[in-house]
């Protein structure tokens, strides 16, 4: 089964709608596929969006190719931006701002039950979250200067559409939207582990990747080799210290160290200045198995470690960062526009 890295997909009720990463990163959309779980909550939406013939040949394969719809297209590429975007200074890909894209998914969001009522029944997150989320804390006002204007036509966009739903409040909120003064997201690589004190020794050493699907979307720089282990053994104990370079915001994060498929080792990482460190005294069954084993037989994972996560590869990754590096400037999304704004004014 291809990874979710690769595939933007909207969960819709009773099934997903499927498009193809490439063809959505080079602004263009030809089709759809809807694949069905429950035939009975789909049949209202997809005889809206496919009309009655072909939402019954649909019905009766559990599946169908559809001719790509603009607002479901962009409301994948919303979604998967949010999870999936590959931003890193070692790529050359700015972060994207939250607020931004929360905006931007909720008027997509109100776009497509718009256009077929039903649909996003049980969605992960209404317009009104969504908006909620883009204004708390003046993040969306800090964010927008640089696309006021469309920022602006958004806000008037939902505020239309909260009055439609007699959501009074948002609708005002929306309404009376203004900008100011942005705050900047800093991001930049970080250096790597200090040297040892005196008297201390290195057991083992190493240098990792991280597995976008193990962490939270947002945190870290996705780029490659950007964690760097060691195991240093000290007259007090032996201890785990672990960096991730190339941080953007706060997150609980936990790098566990295994050998063989066996873990030895958990290490809760902080935040710092530009990056992630961490460091924890290893017991005495894994001192000993730091001591006798060769660095290259200790993985170490940053994230959620469990085997049930679909991880992505270097594979995977690389050619994630090729189609983005590839696209269109003209195809950028509200927050794309916003980064790269940001980062002309920078140099």
């Amino acid at each position: 089964m291809t990874h979710p890295v690769h595939t933007p997909v909207v969960a819709a009720d009773g099934g997903l709608i499927r498009f193809a990463l490439a063809d959505l990163l080079a602004g263009r959309m030809t089709t759809m596929r809807v694949e069905l779980s429950d035939a009975g909550a789909a049949e209202p939406w997809l005889t809206r969006l496919a009309g009655a013939e072909a939402s019954l040949a649909a019905l009766g394969r559990g599946h169908a190719d559809l001719p790509a719809l603009p607002e479901l297209g962009r409301l994948a590429l919303l979604l998967w931006l949010r999870r999936w975007w590959p931003a890193g200074p070692s790529l050359g890909v700015p972060p994207l701002d939250p607020a931004l894209l929360d905006l931007e998914t909720a008027v997509a969001t109100a776009d497509v039950e718009d256009l077929a009522e039903g649909l996003l029944d049980d969605f992960e997150a209404s317009p009104a979250e969504l908006f909620d989320a883009a204004v708390a804390g003046g993040a969306l006002v800090a964010a927008a200067r640089p696309v006021a204007e469309d920022v602006r036509r958004l806000c008037a966009r939902l505020a239309a559409w909260f009055d439609d739903q007699d959501d009074v409040v948002r609708a005002e909120v929306a309404a009376r939207w203004e900008t100011a003064a942005p705050g900047q997201r800093a991001y930049a690589l970080a250096a790597g582990l200090d040297p040892v004190a005196p008297g201390e020794g290195v057991l083992a050493s190493g240098r990792a990747s991280v597995d976008w699907a193990r962490v939270p979307p947002g945190i870290l720089d996705a780029g490659e080799d950007t964690v760097t282990w060691r195991i240093v053994a000290a007259a007090a104990a032996t201890r785990l210290e672990v960096v991730v370079a190339g941080a953007f915001a706060d997150a609980a994060i936990t790098a566990f160290a295994s050998h063989e498929g066996e873990p030895f080792a958990e290490v809760p990482l902080e935040l710092g200045a530009g990056r992630f460190t961490g460091t924890a005294d290893l017991d005495e069954t894994a001192a000993r198995l730091a001591a006798r084993v060769h660095s290259g037989q200790i993985t170490l994972v940053v994230g959620v470690a469990d085997e049930g996560v679909a991880g992505t590869t270097a594979e995977d990754r690389a050619e994630v960062v090729a189609l983005v590096r590839a696209r269109p400037p003209e195809s950028g999304t509200l927050a794309e526009r916003a980064a790269a704004a940001s980062t002309d004014e920078e140099f």
